[in-house]
């Protein structure tokens, strides 16, 4: 625990990022062509994004945050239907008239609502391009042929503000799909043992995807650390570490 304190601290002098007043949660602010994207790091898997005076909340789930205190959604994404990406407390606190549900059909089921989307589907909705993203697992099981996250179940969400591309992982390995990914300016990579990825598999991805702006989330107890060293050399890649355990 004291290393990654160590490390975190240390990775929020070298890429420092503001602090929601509300509730002490990281924040950075990227520009695109289409005004500031600001991007609410809020833990776990949970993140929230504002842009063009709409409000995004990714798995929102409320051991992580008291949502009553966060503005309501405008949408809201949900990656798979596991209970620490998918809150139906959550997603009731933060819908108000015209949010816009976008989940995959296995969340879709548990919820009765939303716009259900399957990997390899684009939809714009409120003015934001959505592409869903295969996300599954190909190493990690559950038991013998039983992954975490089998092929089909969950989504990745690539989102497109202005003239950034956004790629939210969700949970998943280093899968071959992930070369199709073109253009991503800014991944958010799942880096937490046995569910999604190691060190060596997000370097591997975010080798294969090229961002300009890399956060690992949903990390858990992994040593950030060891991720900064594999790509150390990356100079067209920054890698920004937020408490997003």
């Amino acid at each position: 625990m004291g290393r990654y304190l160590f490390f975190s601290a240390l990775a929020f002098l070298l890429f420092p990022g503001s602090a929601d007043a509300q509730q002490g949660h990281q924040m950075d602010t990227i520009p695109t062509a289409g005004g500031d994207l600001e991007i609410t790091f809020i833990g776990h898997g949970t993140l929230m994004f504002t842009f063009g005076g709409k409000v995004i909340h990714v798995d929102p789930v409320s051991q992580y945050a008291d949502y009553t205190r966060f503005p309501k959604a405008d949408i809201i994404l949900i990656t798979h239907d596991h209970r620490d990406h998918l809150d139906p407390g959550a997603v009731k606190v933060l819908g108000k008239a015209g949010t816009d549900l976008v989940l995959s059909a296995a969340c879709a089921e548990k919820l009765g609502t939303g716009m259900v989307m399957h990997n390899g589907e684009t939809r714009t909705v409120q003015g934001i391009k959505i592409e869903a993203v295969p996300a599954y697992n190909l190493v990690h099981m559950r038991s013998e042929g039983v992954p975490f996250h089998p092929k089909g179940r969950g989504n990745g969400y690539v989102l497109t503000f202005g003239d950034k591309r956004v790629y939210v992982a969700g949970d998943t390995e280093n899968i071959p799909e992930m070369a199709a990914l073109k253009g991503i300016d800014i991944a958010f990579l799942p880096m937490n043992l046995p569910y999604t990825m190691t060190p060596e598999m997000v370097a591997d991805a975010a080798m294969t995807l090229r961002p300009k702006i890399l956060y690992p989330y949903h990390y858990g107890d992994t040593d950030t650390s060891k991720l900064l060293r594999l790509l150390r050399d990356r100079k067209d890649m920054e890698i920004r570490i937020r408490d997003m355990q």
